[in-house]
This record gives C-alpha cells, structure tokens and sequence, in this order.
C-alpha cells in the first residue's frame, strides 16, 4: 500500500490523496527527510512513499508516469517514453530537485536534472519524495524537496523473478532478476531490456517554439540496464552495502538540421537520435563504537553522457558529466528523546564536452548538524548547514519544524526552512543560452499542516508558501536563461480510505506560481505549472483478481513567460487487472489513456494516445522470509 505523510505549509501547491487497507498498516521507515530512520508517523517533513508493490501493481512503464499526480509534483513529457522528462516540485524549477540512488547524488552537472525517462523500473525498490526545502540537511538543489530511488535490496531465500510485456506502439520490455542472501546478508541482481517504435513526438512549429521542424515519423526509443546490490550485516552491528547500475539507451528525436534563411523553416533530412549512458556506483559503511554513536560513511559516483547524432547519423555533439560524491554523517542518541546529527558532504562535477564552458569542473564542501527531539506531545527538528562552493563562495541554510499531537487522531505541523542552488555549467556558459551573470537560487519557505486518522481513513492537509529569488528560467524571447523572483503558494491535501470494497487514493494539489520579477512578465504564471492537480486511484482485490484505475487531471497551464502559449486542462483514465494463475505467477493488463484524450505537457509535444500492455511476471514466493526485499531501505 502507498503512504502518504504530508506536513504543511504557508502558501501554494498541493495534492489530495486517499490510501487505505482493510487492516491498520504498519508504520513505513523514512530516510530521507532528515537523513535518520523514522517511521511515517514520526517524521514531520511531507513525504510520499512509492514501494516495488506499488510499482507493479500499477504497470507503469517509466518513473514519469508513476510519479504524474503525485502530491506537489508536476510531470512534464516531450513526447512519450524515452523522452525528455522533466519532474516540478511544489512549483519550483526541475533543477531545484535533489535526486539521490541509494543516498548518491545523481544527474548531469551541465543540465543540472536527473533524465528520469532513462531510469528502469526493473531497478527499483521504492522512491521516497519528501516535499519542502532540504538544504539545511543536503545543500545545493533541494529548494523544491528531495526524490531519493532506492535500488532493489534482496534478502532472506534466493527468489528468481522475470517479466515479460508487449503492447501498443510496438512496445516490447523483458525483466530479469534474482534476490536473496540469507538472515545478515543480501543480494539483488537485475537486468531489463525496453524497446518501442513510439509515435510522433513533436507537431512540429515555426519558428517560435517546439522543436522548430515539422516530421510527422515515429520516433522510438531503445534502452537496456543492469543493477547488482549486495550487503552484509556483521554481528558487532556494523553494516556494509554497495550497488552499481549502468543503463545505456538511444531515442529518436524530432528536430531541424538547418533552417531556411528565407521561410525561417526547419529542415529536416531524417531521424536524430541520441545515445545516452547513465551509470552510478555506490558504497556504504555502517558502524556503531558505542550503542549511542552511529556512524555513516558513503561514497560514489554518478556518470551521465550522451552522444547526439543528426540525421544520417552524422555526429553532432557529445556531452559527459561525472558527478563524485562522498560524505561522512555521525549520529548521537541520547535516550530515545534526542537525536543529534552532525556531518560533512563533499561533491565534485566534471563536464567534458565537444561544447567549450568557460569553466567545467567545480567542487562544493558542506557540514551541517541537526538536532530531533521528542518532547511529551511535542516534537522539534533543528538543522543548520554551511556550504562552500568553489565558484560562489559560502551559502548558510536553515531549518526547524514543529510538531504537536492532539490526541491519538491529530497532529499539527509547521516548518520553515531556506534552500539554495547554485547556476548549471549550462545556465552559465552555453552558448547563446548561458548567462554568466546568473546569480545561485535562494529561497524561504514556510509550512503548515495537520493529518490525522479517522476510522480506517487517513488524511492530510498542508498549506505552503515559497519565496524564490533568482530563480533560473529559460526567456523564449530571448532565448537565454534569466532571473525572476516568484511567490509559489499552494494547498496540498491527501485522503486514503475504503470505500464499498475498494481502497482509494485520492490526491489534489492547487498551485499560484506567480511570477514577481518586476518586469515585462511580473504577474504571469512560471511556464509549465499547472494551477490545479487532481488524482484519484482505485483497486480491489476478490481472490485472485485484481482490478483498478487511475483518473488523473490537470488545469491550464503556459508554456513561456510571457503567457502567450496556453497548454489545455486535460483528464486521462487509466484501467488495469490482473490475475494470479499460480503462487508464483501474474497475469497484468493495463489499458492507458482509455479516453484516447489528445493533450501536452509541454507545447507540441504529443502524449500517449489509447494504448494497451499485457504482462506476464514471474517471482518466486517462499512462505518464510529472512527479511523481506525491501523493508530496509
């Protein structure tokens, strides 16, 4: 089952979001909020918790789509799977979005995203986003929150596991797989192959925006992956964990070689493709000295290159990022009331391209310390932070959230908290786009909320207000990147519940990303955010059947600062069902986009229209487990 833990905050983007069992569940353990474990009841930060039950459950083919809708989030897609994706949190840009793989930072220093549309599924146990400003605690990037993916653990009896799924657009993905380890150890070894013709991706456009050519061909997508974890738990206490993935994609793009200096129109001679690389390596320590002090030591890095080819398979550019990461965290409990946690961070980004930056290597250090106390019915959370980055010097971050709880159905939460990001290599040295002028993203954001239960009925509620300024966005008009200061508020609210049979998730965010940078575009709307989310989720189980779906929708939206570019409310209506043929064996069928709703997220860029999958999944099931796959992150 999904849990959703929301805190709240003053001002303006939000989600609704029903998730409720037959039976009252077993609190589920975050890491990401505070870098500590807590249970789902403890943690005041606003999190969404997406298990591997979760993901299988919902047959979704990428993380976009099993992230659309999300609380506070806003996925937008530059035509179907493989393409470029970028993920909006709480209004913020998708660069103010920390994204971790098993505690290491991921994602490309010159771009400064994660490219989710290259991240199997196969690979994943489950994603922790916790919404809110995190700099106090993780530095540059998280202005808008964190997504930290936790790649598959394994555990307890050798359990083999395949899939195999086949659908609309001839789309085609295979899944291999085997974890275990016993009672102290743990292994998991994956591998995952997906391949699709696609369709159309960009209607193509003038001049003006889009991709600035018109080829109405496929345009698909190819990409194959493998992941191997393993760990030990030795009897002292202490623990060593490492993982490694590497994928490696081609997707066919739509975009103009050349332009006609007289019509200003696009040619186009044949596909583009891009090649792409994403590969991670991490490794963690685990020891205990003494029963009070708990020590962390990880250490990794993270590798995301792409080579770019123009139609004919001429060579256009290359790009190859390298992201090292280290850090050393120390944690003092102090009976079971207090918690101090004092640490230290060290990141360095390297960039070798075919494209000259004026500067392609930087490295940041940070130390921060944090203080969790539990107090009767109060609960507190301290946290500073100070960072020194080799281009812009010392940045200071704080926070502090509060937590009362009324009884045993209510609790009341505020936060505040500041956050900063500093400018990309592409922000500040690209060509034509980059402005080396571009100042770092601060921002100061505040939170309140209450959730509680009711009977089998849980629910959230949170207001928000983020104050941006600096924030870094791309001015179609002149076609380089900006500063603008805007107020993001928004209401968040989440309910989970049974009704007649069923457990139903709903969720619906409301969002005022207004712009407030005092020029020509003051007053407008920040390009791709919409106003209004909404989600709502059903499924039901009799015996062996398994039925749900999946109605989600979204308010207008623009595409550009000056608000001239209006993307359309839309609502799409998904279905899905499966069935267990034998313990070990499922039968899954999805049915997306059942409307066949025509909509963008992005302008010009198409969506997925009808489209059916089937699957046919294989895992082992034992009756006893040393430690089911997953339970600790």
């Amino acid at each position: 089952m999904k849990k959703f833990i929301s805190t709240s905050a003053l001002a303006g983007l939000s989600f609704l979001s029903i998730s409720t069992p037959a039976a009252e569940p077993e609190p589920e353990i975050i890491v990401t909020a505070t870098r500590t474990a807590q249970t789902s009841d403890e943690t005041l930060a606003s999190v969404t918790v997406i298990t591997r039950e979760d993901i299988e459950r919902s047959q979704a083919q990428s993380i976009g789509d099993l992230l659309r809708g999300e609380p506070g989030l806003s996925v937008v897609n530059g035509g179907g799977t493989g393409k470029p994706t970028s993920i909006f949190l709480r209004g913020t840009e998708s660069g103010h979005v920390l994204v971790l793989m098993d505690g290491i930072r991921v994602g490309s220093a010159t771009l400064g995203t994660t490219a989710f549309e290259h991240i199997p599924l196969a690979q994943v146990d489950r994603i922790e986003v916790v919404r809110g400003p995190r700099s106090s605690v993780y530095g540059s990037e998280a202005i808008g929150g964190v997504i930290q993916i936790f790649t598959r653990k394994g555990g307890g009896p050798i359990s083999p596991n395949f899939s195999v799924t086949g659908g609309s657009y001839r789309t085609y993905e295979g899944t291999a797989g085997a974890a275990g380890g016993g009672q102290n150890g743990w292994f998991s070894v994956n591998a995952s192959g997906y391949r699709t013709d696609g369709f159309n991706a960009c209607n193509g456009i003038l001049n003006v925006t889009g991709c600035f050519t018109d080829e109405p061909d496929d345009d698909g997508y190819r990409n194959g992956s493998g992941s191997v974890r393993g760990g030990y738990r030795f009897d002292n206490g202490a623990e060593l964990d490492a993982f490694w993935t590497y994928t490696k994609g081609r997707s066919d793009f739509d975009q103009a070689d050349a332009y006609d200096p007289v019509t200003y129109l696009g040619v186009e001679n044949g596909p583009n493709e891009t090649v792409i690389v994403q590969e991670v390596i991490g490794a963690t320590i685990k020891l205990q000295p003494v029963p009070m002090w708990r020590l962390t030591l990880l250490a990794g890095q993270n590798q995301d290159q792409s080579d770019n080819f123009k139609s004919g398979g001429i060579f256009d550019s290359s790009f190859n990022t390298r992201r090292g990461t280290a850090s050393v965290q120390n944690d003092f409990s102090f009976g079971t009331d207090h918690v101090f946690t004092i640490g230290a961070d060290y990141q360095d980004d390297h960039v070798d391209s075919t494209t000259l930056y004026t500067v392609d290597s930087r490295d940041n250090t940070g130390v921060f310390a944090q203080h969790q106390a539990q107090l009767g019915a109060h609960d507190i959370q301290l946290s500073l932070r100070r960072d020194n980055n080799e281009q812009f010097g010392y940045h200071d971050t704080g926070g502090l959230a509060y937590g009362y709880q009324v009884g045993d159905g209510l609790r009341l939460i505020a936060s505040y908290g500041t956050a900063f990001k500093a400018p990309t290599f592409n922000e500040l040295y690209y060509p034509v786009y980059g402005n080396p002028d571009l100042k770092p993203t601060t921002s100061r954001a505040a939170e309140i909320g209450a959730r509680g239960s009711a009977g089998k009925a849980r629910w959230s509620l949170a207001l928000f207000e983020s104050k941006v300024e600096n924030l870094i966005v791309y001015d179609s008009t002149t076609s380089a990147a900006v500063n603008a200061d805007p107020l993001l508020r928004g209401v968040e609210a989440t309910l989970a519940t049974p009704a007649a049979g069923w457990e139903t998730h709903t969720a619906l965010t409301v969002l005022d990303p207004e712009n407030r940078s005092g020029d020509t575009f003051d007053g407008n709307d920040l390009p791709r955010r919409a106003r209004e989310s909404f989600r709502f989720d059903a499924d039901r189980g009799v015996g062996p059947v398994r039925l749900g779906g999946t109605l989600r929708g979204e308010g207008r939206r623009y595409d550009d600062l000056a608000n001239t570019v209006e993307l359309k409310r839309y609502a799409t209506l998904d279905l899905r069902g499966e069935y267990q043929v034998a313990r070990d064996w499922t039968l899954q069928a999805r049915i997306e986009n059942l409307l066949d709703k025509d909509y963008e997220t992005a302008a010009h860029y198409n969506q997925p229209g009808r489209s059916v999958y089937f699957t046919v999944r294989y895992r082992l099931q034992h009756l006893k487990s040393a430690r089911p796959e997953g339970k600790t992150p």
